[in-house]
């Protein structure tokens, strides 16, 4: 399956478009174009001086994918895992005979681990590097059915157009759920993964957080946490089935 791939910075695809400043680099985006199931745009701010996130959409004559990685502390968590989950996504659905939330699955433990291993063999001189984590949220379109995957606490929101009222409205829809542990069902699959540490997931400071340190069940990274500590996540997925020609709009 050959992919297209548009990724952040997105003027590498798009151009750039002129900001308050008169085009200072903030700000890319895409028109209206068309991939699988219909057609696509993309818009991109960046909020801080020091970029740490990344985003990208690969499409292909049968798949759509899109991505949102929110990085922290580094960019090199986001950066990996933007460089490396389609690859493994498209490998193992051409392995598996189609995409499947199994397929999403395998692709993100695949990503993770392999970080992992960059991690500690990168460890001697780039210490820092442990503690670099990305949050990943990934919506994927195949055969008419919309895949969303979530460690972290960005966001899928649907947005359906509806005659309400002899009115056109656009109604939200929130397809993904935060993987926070502030979220009392997160607290608890986090605890019960981890049935022998009573202090998994510990409140101070206001919050609940992970071995009082993170709030977030990040996806990849924070090897402090998950390799030194020992802490697994498993990322929520959902699945919809798209009825023909059903306009939406997912946006983070």
């Amino acid at each position: 399956m050959m992919l297209r791939s548009c990724y952040r910075p997105l003027e590498r695809c798009f151009g750039r478009v002129a900001g308050g400043g008169g085009g200072d680099g903030l700000m890319w985006h895409a028109d209206l174009k068309q991939h699988a199931s219909g057609d696509y745009s993309i818009a991109v701010v960046q909020a801080n001086s020091y970029l740490e996130d990344q985003s990208q959409v690969l499409t292909s004559s049968s798949a759509t994918y899109v991505g949102v990685y929110d990085g922290h502390g580094g960019p090199e968590a986001s950066r990996f895992v933007n460089k490396h989950l389609f690859p493994y996504m498209n490998k193992f659905a051409t392995e598996h005979g189609g995409l499947s939330a199994d397929v999403i699955r395998k692709a993100f433990n695949a990503t993770e681990e392999e970080f992992c291993h960059l991690v500690k063999r990168s460890l001697p001189w780039k210490p820092q590097i442990a503690s670099a984590g990305s949050c990943c949220l990934v919506g994927a379109i195949s055969n008419d059915v919309l895949y969303v995957a979530n460690l972290g606490d960005s966001r899928v929101v649907l947005g359906r157009g509806v005659d309400e009222d002899k009115k056109k409205k656009v109604v939200a829809e929130r397809l993904s759920t935060d993987h926070n542990v502030a979220v009392e069902e997160v607290r608890k699959e986090v605890q019960a993964l981890h049935p022998d540490d009573s202090h998994i997931v510990v409140y101070t400071r206001g919050v609940w957080r992970i071995k009082g340190i993170i709030q977030a069940s990040v996806y990849d990274g924070n090897t402090i946490v998950k390799v030194g500590l020992g802490v697994t996540f498993i990322p929520f997925q959902e699945s919809y089935a798209l009825p023909p020609g059903l306009p939406f709009h997912a946006i983070k």
